[in-house]
């Protein structure tokens, strides 16, 4: 069993939440319940759970706060956090730079299995909650240009310059990271999630199955259908109908 705890002011949705976990993930264990910043703080100090539930907006403060407190107290966060929120689309943004977790009110049984299911297959392996610290950064500056992210395979979570990233290539509903000094990385999501993230940092998609890093294109072939050449070698196609986009790009650049 998987000890959680439960930290939102609502205690009708906490109700709520236990029912859902109850039906939905019966390897969850609710060890606790918290309603307040003060309270979280206390109840993740003394019960060590392996996974929070969190609300971001409680009465007293934010779930950030209580991160930001238990990481001044105790260096780092170790444990896993799954965000609940009604909206927040920054905090969004924030988790999905940082590869954590969250659930949108009203939490869909569906969306909470998924998570679920990732937390079971990586509690065992996870002794590096770097991730954590990295939301913690990217709340604090409060800026939408973030420059690292967080990338979660099955042997824990990496986190990387996005500046280093040279390119994305898709393979099937995975996602091959090509990064500047490392071995690719291969990622559980789909190319689509990590173009909407990474197009305001000078990468375009183009191709069904490429998304590169401008700052790394080597040169652009017109010849063969058209292709470009990028500085790690690689010779990556260029769909018909991103061809004029990318000359445009080009010629802007």
């Amino acid at each position: 069993m998987i000890k959680a705890l439960l930290i939102d002011d609502d205690e009708n949705l906490r109700e709520g939440m236990k029912g859902l976990l109850h039906r939905f993930a019966p390897s969850i264990n609710i060890i606790g319940e918290a309603d307040s910043v003060a309270t979280g703080i206390i109840a993740m100090d003394t019960l060590k759970p392996q996974v929070v539930f969190l609300d971001i907006q409680l009465n007293d403060g934010t779930g950030f706060d209580i991160l930001e407190k238990l990481a001044a107290k105790n260096d780092t966060i170790k444990t896993n956090i799954v965000f609940i929120t009604a909206h927040e689309q920054y905090a969004i943004k924030a988790f999905r730079f940082s590869a954590l977790d969250f659930l949108l009110k009203p939490v869909d049984p569906e969306e909470l299995q998924k998570v679920i299911r990732k937390i079971e297959s990586v509690i065992e392996n996870r002794n590096d909650y770097s991730h954590i610290d990295l939301l913690l950064e990217n709340i604090r500056k409060k800026v939408d240009n973030f420059k690292r992210i967080a990338l979660s395979t099955s042997d824990g979570i990496h986190l990387f310059d996005i500046s280093d990233i040279i390119r994305c290539e898709s393979t099937d509903n995975y996602t091959k990271f090509y990064i500047k000094d490392n071995k690719p990385v291969l990622i559980s999501k789909t190319l689509k999630e990590y173009e909407e993230l990474l197009t305001p940092h000078k990468f375009e998609r183009i191709h069904q199955s490429h998304l590169i890093n401008l700052n790394f294109l080597k040169s652009y072939i017109k010849r063969d259908g058209g292709y470009v050449v990028m500085e790690d070698g690689s010779r990556l196609p260029i769909s018909q109908r991103k061809r004029e986009r990318l000359k445009e790009i080009l010629k802007s650049m």
